[in-house]
Parts: structure tokens; sequence; C-alpha cells
């Protein structure tokens, strides 16, 4: 008995051990990922903000000022926003705007217009946010050469040709997969925040009055003295914040409970002591308002730190891209855009994936402007508003989720939401005045990106909408089909259609010009669940209409890539046996003309029918047997 109870603690304690490996190596995969955008920030936060200022960042107040409103704006909208109550309304672990937008659809009694809606402006708002990032990043941790011992001025034509080599390459290996490199980026930003921290505690006794800071009377009395120019202040002060949304959309990769931990008692003490540092530094040494991060750095030190800065904004960099490939991959699968290639780089972790249209355009984009702004804080200029257009919006879909999905009372649901809603607006409005210095720029794209999305879901609506009119019912083709039985033909036909209800222009053009008909078939339709994943269990669902034809349903979440031969395996097990190679997929090819009747105007029917042509083949996407493939066209007007 002693034996087996001393095997039984034994096996418990080693579990245990388990799970804490477990737990610190998604803790420090989070550090990796998550906060890169955040961590990256004190490259240029604090130089923009005290630039801004009426004094230039030469008084007490504005240094206490910057480095309080810094702090705060850390505190209200990372910690208490993102961290404490949005991480709480998770969409099965997953987070970010289409993973809400769909958890708030889920939980409404119907659909709702303007809940996609604003799903499809954050999205659109996330890509804006995603060309800037690694410009600005990347460039202002090569501008650190200009300070470089042995280096001097004469660096400055070659800065930014150095930055975009760097970001060339690092566009370049996204084909080979980041699986490989990842398990780096944790102990190299590990290293980033713990050398911020390190320097902040070092300079802050260059003058101990900096503490005051943490006091908000000293942030909200230098908005006060700068009067307008404050309002201008506080849109480089939310440089600070920028990466927070990330700490959203990354959760599913992490889980809630690391990244709380690993930003509560790691990356927010180490910002927050590298912020007091600055400004600790800047008021003992006004001169050093210039760059006041790489003022902070000794000379000893410098050239490991500047490696250790690049090597942090290019991950910083990467989990931008990353995150653009899986927002991609969830507005595909939820109807928001065309079929696009996505391909798989990892074998074993389901969140590694390649989109070459995506990183092709992110990388035309960020050269664009890099080689448009040439210096970071012309980037700062166009930086932020899209990032406060995206948090303004996951803030009206949190008010979705409070109200129907926790059972809050209206005035519960607006006093939570508004909160966090009358932040966001100061924050917009703010960086609104940036507009004529390039922070258009992110808006026009995001409105570019809008309207391509309503174009494809609208063409989409059109297009089912007149199918259907001019389709037959399935049921009724049943009846017509006993009455006048046609040629069989042995094996089994798979028609793909988006609705089981009605015969598939493939099976209808069969029956017409071939005069035959298989002796199984199977209407396949694929549908997308509003949660990330399907469960195997629940991946096929089978509906029996007679003798001659089955619906088969097949499920993915928005995070899946569909493999239907793979899921067809598990009809098997549902009693629907057939061999896939001796089976025939028939796919309906539609060639679309323009209509100026069809309920958009001309120009965007030529947009949709663009998207239609350009969209990845069906075959490749749904990772058919090319061989098995029956392509059967008609021409239809939009």
């Amino acid at each position: 008995m002693a034996d087996s109870a001393a095997v039984a603690q034994e096996a418990t304690e080693e579990s245990h051990s388990h799970k804490r490996e477990s737990f610190a190596a998604l803790a420090l995969g989070a550090i990796g990922v998550v906060f890169g955008d955040i961590g990256t920030s004190p490259l240029y936060a604090m130089k923009e903000a005290l630039h801004h200022s009426r004094s230039g960042g030469a008084s007490e107040l504005a240094v206490l000022g910057v480095v309080s409103l810094v702090i705060w704006a850390l505190v209200l909208i990372v910690t208490v926003k993102y961290v404490v109550f949005l991480m709480r309304a998770d969409n099965k672990g997953e987070g970010g705007t289409l993973a809400l937008m769909a958890l708030a659809q889920r939980h409404l009694p119907k659909r709702s217009t303007w809940v996609f809606f604003l799903g499809v402006i954050g999205a659109a708002l996330f890509y804006g946010d995603g060309i800037i990032t690694p410009a600005i990043s990347v460039l202002s941790a090569v501008e650190g050469l200009k300070e470089a011992p042995g280096v001097g001025a004469g660096i400055q034509p070659y800065l930014v040709p150095i930055a975009a080599g760097v970001l060339v390459a690092l566009f370049m290996v996204q084909a080979r997969g980041t699986h490989r490199v990842a398990a780096f980026f944790g102990p190299i930003m590990a290293a980033w925040f713990l050398v911020m921290g390190a320097l902040g505690v070092f300079h802050i006794s260059d003058d101990w009055s900096i503490l005051q800071a943490f006091s908000p009377h000293y942030g909200v009395m230098f908005l006060f003295d700068n009067s307008w120019v404050g309002f201008v202040i506080l849109g480089s002060v939310f440089l600070a914040v920028t990466g927070a949304e990330a700490l959203y959309a990354d959760m599913g990769h992490f889980g809630l409970k690391p990244i709380r931990v690993s930003w509560l008692f790691f990356a927010l003490p180490c910002l927050a002591l590298n912020y007091l540092g600055q400004g600790a530094n800047v008021l003992a040494h006004p001169e050093a308002r210039f760059n006041p991060f790489w003022e902070m750095v000794p000379e000893l030190a410098y050239w490991p730190v500047l490696v250790l800065a690049t090597a942090a904004t290019v991950i910083a960099s990467q989990a931008v891209i990353t995150g653009a490939f899986s927002m991609t991959q969830q507005a595909v699968q939820l109807g928001l855009l065309p079929r696009i290639d996505i391909r798989r780089t990892s074998e074993t972790q389901a969140g590694q994936i390649f989109v070459p249209q995506v990183n092709t355009y992110l990388m035309i984009g960020v050269l664009i402007l890099l080689f448009t702004f040439q210096t970071s804080s012309s980037l700062a200029a166009a930086y932020g508003i899209a990032v406060t257009g995206a948090m303004f919006v996951d803030t009206l879909l949190f008010f979705v989720i409070i109200r129907h999905m926790w059972k809050r009372p209206v005035w519960q649901a607006a006093l939570g939401a508004g909160a966090f809603g009358v932040i966001d607006l100061v924050f917009i409005g703010s960086n609104l005045l940036k507009i004529p210095d390039g922070a258009w720029m992110p808006l026009v794209m995001g409105a570019f990106l809008v309207l391509i999305m309503w174009t494809w879901t609208r063409g989409a609506q059109i297009l089912s909408d007149k199918t259907r009119r001019d389709s037959v019912p399935l049921v009724e083709l049943s009846e017509i089909l006993k009455a006048r039985a046609p040629h069989r033909a042995p094996g089994t036909a798979i028609f793909l259609t988006s609705d089981p209800d009605i015969a598939p222009v493939a099976l209808m053009h069969n029956l017409k010009h071939n005069k035959v008909l298989h002796e199984k078939n199977i209407i396949l339709t694929v549908v997308t669940a509003e949660t990330p994943r399907v469960r195997e269990d629940d991946r096929i669902r089978i509906e029996p209409v007679n003798d001659d034809f089955k619906k088969v349903f097949i499920s993915y979440g928005f995070m899946e890539s569909p493999n239907l031969p793979k899921a067809l395996g598990l009809c098997r097990k549902l009693g629907l046996k057939f061999d896939i190679m001796a089976t025939s997929f028939f796919l309906g090819r539609r060639s679309i003309v323009p209509s100026a009747q069809s309920g958009m105007p001309l120009w965007q029917d030529k947009i949709f029918i663009f998207l239609m042509k350009n969209a990845a083949n069906p075959t490749d996407f749904y990772k058919i047997p090319p061989g098995r493939v029956v392509e059967l066209g008609t021409q239809v007007s939009v």
C-alpha cells in the first residue's frame, strides 16, 4: 500500500512538473510573439511625444507628463481593457476582431448586418496597421546606427536601404515557415525586455523625481498646460500601446493565463521601468530628449543592444505578418474574401500557414512606406489611426458580448463598453490630427479593403439569389427523375454547392448535356462554423433525400483549412461508403458578366468579376484530387 501511494504521489508530482514546464513554455512563447509590437515601442514613442510638447520636451512637466500618460495608457488600455476584460470574451479560446464578431453573431437573436460590418472594418484596419508596424519598428532600430560608436552621421543615407534589406529578407523567408526559428523568438524577446528594464533601473537614479510620474495628476496637468497641443501629443503617447490588440488576437496560440501572467509580471514592469529611465535621463540631461532610448545605452554595450533591438523589431514584424496570414484565413472562411492560396508550413502546428499573395502585397506596401517616409519620425505620423479604429471596433463588439452573451442589463453594457469607448474616441480624435502628415494612408488602405470585402460579400449574395431563382429545388428534381429515369453511370458523383436545397448547376448540366445520373449522388456543402475549430465528431452530417441523393454537410471552423478527401473519409463511420479514387467531383464554374440591373453599380460588378477570376481554384483550395474533378460552366450576369 505504501509503495502504491508513493508511486501515485510521484506520478502526481511529475504531472504537476509537466504542467509547470508547459505553462512556462507558453508564457515564454507569448513574450516572443504577443508582445513584439508593444515591446519595440520604447524605441520611438517617448521621442515622438516629447518632440510635440510645447517646450520641445525640455521642461520637467513635459517629461513627467509624458511618462505619466504612457504608464497610465499601458494600465488602462492594455491591462484593464484587454488583459482583464476583453480576454474574457473568447471564441472557444480564440481572440481578435473576427473571432469577436463571430462570437457576437452567435449570441444575437438573429444575424446583424451592423455586427458583420464592424467585423469587416476591424479586419480592414488590422491590415493597415500590419503594413506600418514592420517599417517603423525595423527603421527605428536601424536608426540607432547614427549614434553607434565609430559610425557617425555619415551612415544616414544608408539607413533606409539597410532597413529595406532586412525587411525584404524577412518577407522572403516566410515561405519556409516560422516554426524553425520561432523557438528563438521567446528567449530573444525575453532578453530584450530584460535589457530594457535594466537600462531603466540604471537611469532612474539620474533623477528620482521621475517616480512622481506614477501619479496621473502630472499627465492631466501636462495636457492642460499644452492645451490644444496636448491633444496632439496623445497621438504620440498612443504609440506606446499600439501592440495591445495583439494580446487579444494571439490568445488562441498561447492561452489566456500565460499571456496575462507574462504581461503583468514581466512585460509591463520592464516597459514601465524603461519609460521611467528614459524620463529620468532626459530630466538629468535635457539634450537626450531628441533620442531618449539610445541616449540611455552605455557606449560599451551599444553594439550588442543595437543587434538585440534589430532582432526584436524583426520578431515584432514577424508577429504582425503571421497575424495578417491568420486574419486572411479567417476572412476567407467567413466569406469576407474570395478563396486564396493558403499553404501550411508545418505538419504539427496548425497555426503555421503562408499566404503568398498577402506576403507579396505586404512587402510591396512596407517598402513603399519605407521609401516614402524615410524616417521613423515621419512614419510615426502615419501610425496609430488604424490601431485606434480597430480598438474602437472591439469596444463596440464588446457591448454586444456584455448585453447578449453575459446577459447584463443595457445600462451595465453601456457603462462597461462606454468607459473604454470614451478613451478610444479621445485617442482616435488625437490620431485624426495626423491625417495631413500621413495618417491618411492606412485609412485609405482600410477603406479600400472594406470596399473589397463588401463587394465580395454583396456580389456573392446576389449570385446566390440569382442561382436560386433560376434553379430547380432538389426535391422537385428527384420527383422528375423518378418519372423519367435517365441513364445510370456506375460509381459516385459528388456535387459541391453552397445551397443544398437547390439542384447544383453542375448536376443540371450533367443531366441536360450528358443525360446521365450516377448510381450514388452526394450533394456536398462546406459550412463555416462561428467557432475557431470543429471537433472531428461534429465534422460530418448526412441527410438522406431519397435512394438517388444524399446531402452531406462538412463543417470547418474559421481557423481551419478545408481538406475534403480527409473529411469524406469520416463518412464510412456514418454508413456512407465509397472509394474516393472511383468518385467524380463535379464543380460548377460560372462565367460572370456585368449587368447594370444587378443591384450593384457597374464598376462594382467589375471589381467582383476581377475577384472571382483571381480566386484560388476550388480543386486546390479543398485539396480535391485533380484527376477526379469535372468542371461544367455556365454564364451568369451580376
